[in-house]
């Protein structure tokens, strides 16, 4: 009841917080608050009346504060949910994250096709948007959650293998009908996978349907086909449901 306020109230106010963000988009920056009322009345009242003045002050009385207010504004910028205004082509396979990718490879992916496949890595920041979204128009197959170590994301294919990660396997409803697999991997700081998709559910393109808390990995498998042609390269920032990552040449 409470969350559920709460998430009206930040729509209400137009705060694009998402909604897998909660409960902790609501109690970490309430923590910290508390820790900023809390420090101030240490320092007025326990800290000596030299420290009330001049750099002392700026040291041992502001500089905490600011350094606790930006813990603040991080949470909330980590839970953002910016709109986004997704392509509305077909032939697209869009980003399903935000992050830069990582690596680009050809590896073999039963669950994809022949199992021949194209593997792009996006590794995503504690600054990052986390919210994974759809890379096309897709029906949910089957989801997989595997547990796993955490490794830190930028290790690429070994974190991929090794880390907790949750694999969704999709089928576009698009011509060509390809098998994609969209996996979402903790890493090192990232502790929790968030993934509200069913199987047989479909979505449209740059839908969200879950998150990675804190900082991770996303991976997108496509079909090694002729005609898709790679619109990005290692180290392009891609942004989620509006950066193309390839293209259907049909």
């Amino acid at each position: 009841m409470i969350l559920s306020r709460l998430s009206a109230t930040l729509e209400g106010m137009r705060i694009p917080i998402t909604k897998y963000g909660l409960p902790q988009a609501a109690v970490y920056p309430a923590l910290l608050a508390v820790l900023m009322l809390v420090y101030a009345l240490v320092f007025w009242r326990v800290f000596p009346q030299s420290m009330h003045s001049g750099a002392a002050l700026w040291l041992a009385g502001v500089l905490p504060e600011i350094l606790l207010l930006a813990g603040v504004v991080w949470v909330l910028l980590f839970f953002r949910d910016p709109v986004r205004t997704i392509p509305d082509d077909p032939t697209l396979l869009l980003s399903p994250a935000d992050g830069t990718v990582s690596d680009i490879e050809p590896v073999f992916e039963t669950a994809v096709g022949d199992g021949h496949a194209i593997r792009i890595g996006i590794f995503m920041s504690i600054f990052n948007v986390h919210i994974q979204r759809m890379p096309s128009a897709v029906r949910v197959v089957s989801i997989t959650y595997k547990p796993g170590r955490f490794l830190n994301a930028l290790r690429g294919e070994q974190a991929g293998k090794l880390n907790e990660s949750n694999s969704l396997l999709l089928e576009r409803l698009h011509p060509p009908a390809d098998r994609l697999l969209v996996r979402q991997i903790a890493g090192a700081i990232a502790r929790r996978i968030v993934c509200q998709a069913a199987e047989n559910q479909t979505f449209t393109a740059g839908q969200p349907f879950g998150m990675i808390k804190f900082g991770s990995r996303a991976e997108l498998y496509v079909p090694a086909r002729p005609n898709l042609k790679i619109l990005v390269k290692v180290g392009d920032k891609v942004k989620a449901g509006t950066t193309p990552l390839a293209r259907y040449e049909i």
